[in-house]
Formats: structure tokens, C-alpha cells, sequence
């Protein structure tokens, strides 16, 4: 397989730390983890319960587009690309950049959120669960995007995604 720069995306609480670290494994590729990147000001807006707005997230997506540009092997990103403007601002960072969507619904979310949050795990409280599915605007149908189901074993996620990578990810 040539390089291959992939974003995982969704939801808080879908799984994209788990699914993003064992597909960089898997694929020998570094992790970028999303949330690593967040200015100091956005982690304190959402460890408030506060969302973030587009302005909010374009400093932060302009640094994840920048890290996965500077892979020159590929890479594989974690990142929430709620909207197709953010999937938009990376796919020009890097051509050829591919989503795997993990689709969950809306109460397993809250229930992940609320325990992560609950033990101390996460800034991110489930009270903005909700706005994260009202700003969603589902991939399903753009170029070079996988959707898979968040709550399916790790195991046969990463065989999904990567048998889909083998075979081109059209």
C-alpha cells in the first residue's frame, strides 16, 4: 500500500482514539491525536460544557491539516470533521485524504460520554453530546469515505478498514 493519510472521525464518544491508535499500528503510520492540538482557550470553552463555534475550530483544524502534511508516509488522524467544511479544510491540506466514519447513535454517545467524563477521563462532558449530532453533517456519499458502526469490535473495524484501504478506498 502507497502512503495513506486517513482521518477517524465522529462523534464524542464514538471511538475514534481506540479505532485511530489501532489502525496506526496496523498500518505502521504515526497517530496524530486530535484533541492533543486544541488551543488551551477551546479545551477550557468544552471542559465548561461550551461548544465550539467554526472560528472556535479553524486555528485548530488548520494545525491538524498542517500535521498531517508534514507526514510525509501518511499518518492517521483523530478527528471529530463534524461538518464538510472541516472535512473540506483538511482534504486541501492533504489530496487524496480519507474519512472513516464511525456512525453511533445518539444515547450509546451520551452513555460513552458520561462514563469517560465521570471518570475523570475526558474534558469533554456529555451535556454537548447533543450539539455535536445538530452540527453533524454525515460524510456518507463524499469521496473516500468508509462509514462503519462504532459499536462493533475493534478487531473487525480495523479489518474492514484496512480490507477497504487494500482495495483502493473508492
Amino acid at each position: 500500500m502507497s502512503s495513506v493519510w486517513l482521518v477517524v472521525m465522529g462523534v464524542s464518544g464514538c471511538g475514534k482514539s481506540s479505532l485511530g491508535a489501532a489502525l496506526a499500528t496496523a498500518l505502521g503510520l504515526p497517530l496524530i491525536e486530535g484533541d492533543d492540538h486544541h488551543p488551551k482557550a477551546n479545551v477550557e470553552k468544552m471542559s465548561q460544557g461550551i461548544a465550539l463555534t467554526d472560528a472556535d475550530r479553524a486555528g485548530w483544524l488548520a494545525t491538524l491539516g498542517q500535521a498531517l502534511a508534514d507526514a510525509p508516509q501518511g499518518a492517521v488522524l483523530t478527528c471529530s470533521a463534524l461538518k464538510r467544511i472541516y472535512r473540506d479544510q483538511l482534504r486541501a491540506a492533504v489530496p487524496g485524504l480519507r474519512f472513516v466514519f464511525m456512525a453511533i447513535e445518539r444515547a450509546e454517545s451520551e452513555r460513552r460520554v458520561a462514563a469517560r467524563a465521570g471518570a475523570g477521563e475526558h474534558m469533554f462532558p456529555a451535556s454537548l453530546v447533543a450539539n455535536q449530532f445538530a452540527t453533524l453533517e454525515s460524510p456518507v456519499g463524499e469521496p473516500l469515505v468508509l462509514a462503519v458502526d462504532a459499536t462493533a469490535p475493534l478487531a473487525r473495524t480495523v479489518a474492514e478498514t484496512t480490507a477497504w484501504l487494500n482495495a483502493g478506498s473508492e
